[in-house]
C-alpha cells in the first residue's frame, strides 16, 4: 500500500465522483458530490477535499475521499474555531486496508502544518457507523453533538 491525496482537478472529478461507500454506510457519510458542493459554497481555504489514491503516478486507483475543514467558525459566531476531519468516504472493496487511517494521519499531517493542535470530526453514532474506526485511533468523545452526531477529538500534542 502506497496511498498519497491528490488534490481535486478535473482530471481526477469524475474519479472521486465515482468513489461508493458500502450501502450499510449511505446513512452515515454524504456522497462526493454532496461534499463537494458545501466546499464550494464555503469560503476559500475553509475546505480541504482530497482524493485519496494507491500507487503511483497516473497508474494510482481511487480508494476513496477525504474532506477536511481547516479553520471553521464552530458556532456561527466568530468565537470557536476548529479544524478536523469532515468527511471521509472510503470505497466498499477498499475498506480494511489502511486507507482510513492513512486519511486521519493526512489530515491530522496538515492541521500540526497549520499549527493546530486538535483534530475534530463528527460521526453518526449506530450499526455500521465509524464510531469504533474513530474510537480506536484514539478519538476522544467531547461530549457536544453537532445536529444529531457525536464530536470527537484527537489531540496532537
Amino acid at each position: 500500500m502506497t496511498p498519497r491525496l491528490e488534490e481535486l482537478t478535473p482530471r481526477n472529478l469524475e474519479a472521486a465522483l465515482a468513489i461508493r461507500i458500502r450501502p450499510d454506510q449511505e446513512h452515515a457519510v454524504e456522497p462526493v458530490a454532496h461534499s463537494l458542493a458545501e466546499a464550494y459554497v464555503h469560503p476559500p481555504g475553509v475546505a480541504w477535499p482530497r482524493l485519496i489514491v494507491d500507487g503511483d503516478g497516473d497508474g494510482g486507483r481511487p480508494v476513496g475521499f477525504l474532506m477536511a475543514f481547516l479553520g471553521i467558525d464552530w458556532l456561527g459566531d466568530g468565537t470557536v474555531f476548529r479544524s478536523g476531519l469532515w468527511r471521509l468516504n472510503i470505497a466498499a472493496g477498499e475498506q480494511g486496508k489502511g486507507y482510513g487511517r492513512f486519511a486521519v494521519d493526512s489530515v491530522a499531517a496538515e492541521i500540526r502544518r497549520r499549527g493546530g493542535r486538535r483534530l475534530y470530526v463528527t460521526w453518526h453514532p449506530g450499526p455500521a457507523g465509524p464510531e469504533e474506526f474513530y474510537l480506536r485511533l484514539g478519538f476522544r468523545r467531547t461530549g457536544e453533538t453537532s445536529g444529531d452526531q457525536t464530536v470527537g477529538v484527537l489531540d496532537l500534542g
